[in-house]
């Protein structure tokens, strides 16, 4: 299903043995746009570190409970490589956590998530020639964002300013993001419209602008995007019909 992110901050995380408290933040890489890290409030349990869990941990979802569950134990959690909070998530970091935890990479492989389809446990991990693992490391540069960071940014299109980055729509299957939501209330108040990454020509991260490519016209005249209402495919079909794009589920 598609969710928005910002409704899922605050969630309850329960590991297999307890809680340990809850979302603060996701990291999506810019390049495919997936959340690869959910980011973990723990409260005083982990002071100054921050808590990494990849997608591939979780399990389905409780919504009404506004939880979700990770495969993985407190003592796993707690034992796992740490970062300090306040520094950058690098590729060695990442690759750390990922022989930690048993999965494979997600750098590493044809798809999304690499060698898996979907991010997915592997009953049958695939296993990754530490050689390569460690090579890989080096050569790929780090492509992780802050949702959170991301949220207020300008955006563009190619004839003028037409709002700001308000919400992402989250595949809560692929936990790729489908959307992101744009509040036009400069020239439309209280108008929200969803533009996909697929359409966006340029991220300045330094200047917190997202630039896209579409007329003003065309998002101003958008099928209006109502967070009172399920993103469905019904919607999705004629937000793609209107620009005329290819979808992404075909």
């Amino acid at each position: 299903m598609l969710r928005s992110i910002s409704e899922t901050l605050g969630y309850h995380l329960h590991a297999q043995d307890g809680e340990i408290g809850r979302t603060k933040d996701y990291l999506f890489d810019d390049q495919f746009w997936t959340v690869r890290y959910m980011v973990a409030d723990t409260g005083t349990w982990l002071p100054g570190r921050r808590v990494l869990i990849s997608p591939i941990s979780l399990g389905e979802p409780r919504w009404r409970d506004k939880a979700f569950p990770v495969r993985l134990s407190t003592e796993q959690i707690e034992a796992a490589p740490g970062v300090e909070e306040a520094a950058p998530v690098s590729r060695q970091y990442e690759k750390q956590l990922a022989r930690y935890y048993g999965y494979p990479p997600y750098w590493i492989g044809p798809n999304t998530w690499g060698a898996l389809e979907a991010p997915l446990y592997p009953e049958v991990q695939t296993m990754i020639d530490d050689k390569r693992l460690e090579k890989e490391a080096e050569d790929l540069d780090i492509h992780l964002r802050s949702a959170k960071e991301v949220i207020g940014y300008d955006l563009h299109a190619d004839d003028g300013r037409v709002g700001h980055v308000e919400d992402f729509i989250l595949d809560d299957e692929m936990w790729t993001l489908r959307y992101l939501v744009v509040d036009t209330r400069n020239w439309l108040p209280g108008r929200k419209v969803l533009i996909s990454p697929m359409w966006v020509q340029l991220v300045e991260w330094l200047h917190r602008k997202v630039q896209v490519n579409l007329s003003v016209e065309a998002v101003k005249n958008s099928p209006p995007y109502d967070s009172a209402a399920p993103v469905n495919r019904e919607y999705e079909e004629r937000l793609y019909d209107f620009y005329g794009r290819p979808k992404y589920w075909k």
